[in-house]
Order: C-alpha cells, then sequence, then structure tokens
C-alpha cells in the first residue's frame, strides 16, 4: 500500500512514457520545444512494465494513466498496454494524449487493453487551435476523438484550458459539441506549467468564471461528493443528464486532501505531486539489480513523505522545477 503521513492512499499511478510532444501549447512549452531527454535516460519498455507489476501486484495500484509529453510518439505502447493488460490484478488503464494519432492508433489500443482515453482539446476554432498549440492539427484532433470514440474507447473525455482572449467565450458551444458527439467535457483551470513561467493567477479563468458562461445556455446540477469521490473533477448533471460535465479547479478549490495520484516520470523518477521538488529513483534501483520488493519499499518510503498540499494555499502556486512534459500529466 502507498500511504502518506495524512492517510491518503496512491491507488491511482500515472506513467510519463516520453517528454516528447509534437505541439507547442503556449501554456505549456517555448515555441522552439524543449531540451529533450537522452534516450538512456528514459525507461526502457521492459521497465516500465516490470514498475507498474511492482505497483499492482505489491503496492496496491488499481488504475494506470499513460501520458507524456505525448504517449503516442512512444514507439512501443501498444506493446506496452498489452503487456500491462496481462499483469495480475489487471490495473484499468486509460491514455492523456493530444489525440493527433489517435485515428491510426484507437483500434489497436482498443485491442491491446486500453480501457479509455482523455483527449485535450480547447477549442473548435481551428485558427485559435494553431494560435494555441503553434501547429495546423485541429481536423487531426477531431479524426482521433471520433476514431477513440468508434473503437470503444469510452467514456471519451475532453480535456479542455480556458484562456483570457483566445478562447474564453468558447464554453456552452463546447459543451454543446460534446453532448452532441458524446463525450465528456472537462474545464480544467490553468496551472502554472509553462516552461517559461508566464502564469499569472489574477487572469486566469476560474473555475466560477466557466460555470457561470455555461448557464447561460444549460441547466446544471451537481453531482454529490459520493459520485466524485477522489475524482479531481467536479461534475454537473447538464440539462438533467445522461450528459455531464466537469471542471477541475486545480487552482480556486484545490483536492489535495483526496489526492490518490503517484507519479512515475519518463526517467524513471517517483513524484508524489505535479508541484514537487523532491523525486525519487527508481531508475537507478533498476539498472543496479534491486529486487522488487526493494524497489517497492522506496516507492513507499517516497509516498510516505508526501506534503499535505502544493502549497494551493498561496497566493503563487510552487511551479515545478522541471518541464510538465518530463513529469507527467
Amino acid at each position: 500500500m502507498l500511504i502518506d503521513t495524512y492517510g491518503r492512499v496512491a491507488t491511482d499511478l500515472r506513467v510519463s512514457l516520453t517528454d516528447r510532444c509534437n505541439l507547442r501549447c503556449t501554456y505549456c512549452m517555448p515555441e522552439e520545444g524543449l531540451q529533450w531527454l537522452a534516450k538512456p535516460d528514459l525507461l526502457t519498455d521492459d521497465e516500465i512494465v516490470r514498475l507498474v507489476d511492482i505497483a499492482v501486484r505489491l503496492l496496491g495500484v488499481e488504475e494506470v494513466r499513460f501520458t507524456g509529453g505525448e504517449p503516442l510518439l512512444r514507439p512501443g505502447l501498444v506493446g506496452i498496454v498489452e503487456r500491462v493488460a496481462a499483469l495480475a490484478p489487471r490495473p484499468r488503464m486509460s491514455l492523456t494524449t493530444n489525440g493527433i494519432g489517435l485515428r491510426r492508433t484507437a483500434t489497436a489500443l482498443k485491442a491491446a487493453g486500453l480501457d479509455r482515453v482523455n483527449v485535450s482539446l480547447d477549442t473548435l476554432r481551428p485558427d485559435v487551435f494553431k494560435t494555441l498549440t503553434r501547429r495546423d492539427r485541429h481536423q487531426d484532433v477531431l479524426d482521433g476523438l471520433r476514431a477513440a470514440h468508434d473503437a470503444g474507447l469510452t467514456p471519451v473525455k475532453v480535456n479542455t484550458v480556458l484562456m483570457p482572449g483566445l478562447n474564453k467565450d468558447e464554453a456552452p458551444d463546447l459543451l454543446a459539441w460534446a453532448v452532441a458527439h458524446d463525450y465528456e467535457l472537462r474545464f480544467i483551470e490553468q496551472m502554472p506549467l509553462d516552461a517559461q513561467h508566464g502564469w499569472k493567477r489574477d487572469s486566469m479563468v476560474t473555475a466560477g468564471d466557466i460555470l457561470a458562461s455555461l448557464r447561460t445556455r444549460f441547466d446544471l446540477t451537481a453531482e454529490g461528493a459520493d459520485d466524485r469521490g477522489s475524482a479531481p473533477a467536479e461534475r454537473w448533471l447538464v440539462d438533467g443528464g445522461p450528459h455531464r460535465v466537469g471542471v477541475i479547479a486545480s487552482v480556486t478549490r484545490p483536492f489535495c486532501a483526496a489526492c490518490d495520484r503517484t507519479r512515475l516520470t519518463a526517467d524513471g523518477q517517483i513524484r508524489t505531486c505535479l508541484f514537487a521538488r523532491e523525486e525519487t529513483d527508481l531508475r537507478g534501483a533498476l539498472r543496479s539489480g534491486a529486487a522488487d520488493e526493494e524497489i517497492a519499499r522506496r516507492w513507499r518510503l517516497a509516498m510516505w513523505g508526501k506534503k499535505a498540499g502544493a502549497g494551493l494555499d498561496d497566493p503563487q502556486f510552487v511551479q515545478p522545477d522541471r518541464p510538465m512534459s518530463a513529469i507527467g500529466g
């Protein structure tokens, strides 16, 4: 079991498969990109599967989310999913992606054992998409979403960040579109995860702003706390259901007290939080011949030291000390 001194139990493992990405979103990285990790520093496919096996067999992890960077850029992704699906106990598996490669991979990922996907899409306007991501790939994302839905990677969740002066006004249109296509839309408050440190709290679009905008067109009924559990999104029934919309208010209504996540970076470090400054090296233990039980012990020790929160009660977040793409979402 991965328990901390505040009684929280981590059962949700986020695995970053690569730090690379084929978009350059303005709230994530600079236009010229970042200094990517060298290939020898990345975990191999075998190392990833072994660590996930330790997590589910010895540490009580029940759900695995593959992230990046952009995980679809990982050459061995389908094989990793297939091997993790064969573990006992079998964890639930999902993938967070920008959707660009889903049209060609969704069917194979489903066949390998992936359960569902989260796709990042911030706008319905191709010109705004190009401004936000610095790439002209909007239609590719729409095609990827459709392919994921058709392949049965459901519920297909769409993650959206609203930005002042760009897409702040799109919330009702995005929800109408998501309902029409049977996607579950989740708005995420912008967090200070940009490598260029341009985030400002007083200019972000808050959960309150988002809900006020949605209510100009839709009737929203809040789900209860029992329905939410440890999930980061507060959810509302849209016009009585069955469709739902979620809001992840990481800044204005942080949910650290219910956090059940542990994070494995692309280069084999354990992070207890996106905003943690400390890491525990599991890659070195793997490559030095450590037994599974020793790796599990180090993982438990890392999670025991997890802090109460990420400094979210402070007027400013403590920004991560290395790029978001290397840590995973």
